[in-house]
């Protein structure tokens, strides 16, 4: 008998997925040789990166209008949401800028308590800043990838 690699269920020796969570096992090791280690399959994707998911035309013609709405903030926002209102590779950088935008205003209440209050803000809107700058080089490079500290909030999807 051995043990699932994943949950640690008993399984027969001869068996090569577990019944209790399915996992793939280790295939026996050879007689009197070493057993081989089980290394869990890397993602085939990134479930933050939606490049995939528009039309190569539509990146193509709103390209410009992405890049603005991460240099000029709600200003690119309103911008892109007058010229470009159908493209949906639009309305995904719009609703990333909104995300950022949303993370800014939630850190200046930081502003409320003295001092340790203002250092954090100003930490927080460096952070976001930095974040905006790496999600317009991401637009530049033809990628929709989720910027990396906001990908987890599940408003705005």
């Amino acid at each position: 008998m051995k043990n699932c690699v994943s949950c640690g269920a008993q399984l027969n020796d001869d068996q090569a997925f577990c019944t209790a969570c399915g996992a793939q096992q280790p295939a026996a090791a050879p007689a009197g040789g070493q057993i081989p280690v089980y290394a869990p399959p890397a993602p085939a994707y990134d479930p933050t990166d939606h490049t995939a998911e528009f039309d190569a035309q539509d990146i193509s013609d709103n390209k410009p209008f992405a890049m603005l709405v991460y240099l000029a903030s709600i200003f690119g926002v309103i911008v892109a949401l007058l010229a470009c209102k159908d493209s949906e590779y639009l309305k995904f950088h719009i609703r990333q800028e909104i995300k950022l935008d949303v993370c800014l205003v939630l850190a200046a209440f930081l502003c409320v308590i003295p001092f340790l209050g203002w250092l954090c803000f100003g930490v927080c809107s460096a952070i976001i800043t930095v974040l905006k700058i790496i999600a317009f080089f991401q637009v530049c490079g033809n990628k929709s990838k989720e910027p990396a500290i906001i990908k987890s909030l599940k408003f705005l999807k």
